[in-house]
C-alpha cells in the first residue's frame, strides 16, 4: 500500500489501492501484458493463450518444459495406433495369394514416420524435432472445458484451453499427416502392385482406414485423458490377447509350427516387441535395477502357450470327454 503526505503535518494516509477482482475457475488466469523489470502487469482473467497455462498464482505462463518420458511413450502408443490398424487391415484384405501384403506393409510403415517427422517439425519450435510442452498433473487438465466457471450462476466465464499443450492437439495433427499420405501415396502403390487381387478389394485396405481414421480421432477428442493414463495397460492387454488369437487361428500350438512359416515368427515378435513396449510404459524405467529384469517376462505368455496348447485342443478336450462317458 502507498502512502502519501497532506500538507505540513506530515501524516501517512493510504493511496487508492487497485484491487483486482479474484480469477475464478480451476484454469481461469490473467495474461501477462507488460513486463518491466521485476514488474508484471496482467490482463483480465480469462482463457490462457495457445501454449500458456496457468501457475499457482493464476498466472498464464509460457510452457518451456520438455516431455518427459512417460509424454514421450504415450505419443509413441498414438503414433502406433494408425500404423498397427494399417497393417491388420493390409493383411486381412490382402489374401494368402496376393504378393502385394509386403511392400504395402512397409508402405504403411513410411507413411506414418513421416508422418511422425513432419508433424514434430512444424510443432513449437518450428524446425526442430524437439516440443515444448506443459506437464500433466492430473486428469482434469486434458478437460479444461468442463471446469469453465459461472460466478453468478448465469454467465459463464470460458477458460477452455489446451492446459497439457501439446500432447494433446498434436495427435489430430499426427493423424492429419499421416491420411494425407496414405491419400497420396498408397493408391498408386497398390494400383500398380496388387494384381493378385481383384479391383474391388485391391483398395479396401484404404477403405478400411477412411474409416478408422474418424474413429481414433473421437477417441482423442473424448477419451484422450483415460487413454495417457490407461495405455499402458491396454497395450499389455491387447499384446497378449491378439497373440493367443493369433496363435490359436493359425493352429500353432509347439515350436515346430512356429518355424514352419516365417510369417507366424515375424508376428511372434512383433507381440513380444508390443509386451516389452506396455512393459516399458508400466514402470517408466525409473529404476533400471528393479525395472529392466521385468523384460524377462516378455516371452513368458507364448511359452504358457505352447506348453499348455496341446492339453486344450477342442478335439481332445471332446474324445476324453466321451470316453469317460
Amino acid at each position: 500500500i502507498g502512502t502519501e503526505r497532506r500538507g505540513d503535518v506530515g501524516c501517512a494516509l493510504p493511496a487508492a489501492v487497485d484491487i483486482q477482482p479474484a480469477c475464478l475457475g480451476l484454469y481461469c488466469g490473467r495474461t501477462v501484458l507488460l513486463v518491466n523489470g521485476s514488474v508484471e502487469t496482467y490482463g483480465d482473467c480469462g482463457v490462457c493463450p495457445r501454449g500458456q497455462r496457468t501457475d499457482d498464482n493464476k498466472i498464464c505462463r509460457e510452457c518451456m518444459g520438455s516431455p518427459d518420458r512417460y509424454d514421450w511413450l504415450y505419443l509413441g502408443f498414438t503414433a502406433m495406433l494408425p500404423l498397427v490398424l494399417h497393417w491388420f487391415f493390409i493383411e486381412w484384405y490382402s489374401g494368402k495369394k496376393s504378393s502385394s501384403a509386403l511392400l504395402q506393409h512397409i508402405t504403411a510403415l513410411c507413411e506414418c514416420s513421416a508422418a511422425t517427422v513432419v508433424t514434430l517439425l512444424v510443432s513449437d519450435p518450428v524446425g526442430s524435432l524437439r516440443i515444448r510442452s506443459c506437464p500433466v498433473k492430473k486428469l482434469s487438465d486434458w478437460y479444461t472445458m468442463l471446469y469453465n466457471p459461472s460466478p453468478d450462476y448465469i454467465t459463464t466465464v470460458h477458460c477452455t484451453h489446451e492446459a497439457v499443450y501439446p500432447l494433446y492437439t498434436i495427435v489430430f495433427i499426427y493423424y492429419a499427416f499421416c491420411l494425407v499420405l496414405m491419400m497420396l501415396l498408397r493408391p498408386l502403390l497398390v494400383k500398380k502392385i496388387a494384381c493378385g487381387l481383384g479391383k474391388s478389394d485391391r483398395f479396401k485396405s484404404i477403405y478400411a482406414a477412411l474409416y478408422f481414421f474418424p474413429v481414433l480421432t473421437v477417441l482423442q477428442a473424448v477419451g484422450g485423458g483415460l487413454l495417457y493414463y490407461a495405455f499402458p495397460y491396454i497395450v499389455l492387454v491387447l499384446s497378449l490377447v491378439t497373440l493367443a488369437v493369433y496363435m490359436s487361428a493359425s493352429e500353432v500350438e509347439s515350436f515346430k509350427d512356429l518355424l514352419v512359416r516365417k510369417k507366424r515368427l515375424v508376428v511372434l515378435f512383433s507381440h513380444w516387441l508390443l509386451h516389452a513396449y506396455g512393459i516399458i510404459s508400466i514402470s517408466k524405467l525409473d529404476k533400471l535395477e528393479q525395472d529392466l529384469p521385468l523384460l524377462a517376462l516378455v516371452p513368458a505368455p507364448a511359452l504358457f502357450y505352447l506348453l499348455t496348447a496341446k492339453y486344450t485342443e477342442p478335439s481332445r478336450v471332446l474324445s476324453e470327454g466321451g470316453n469317460g462317458h
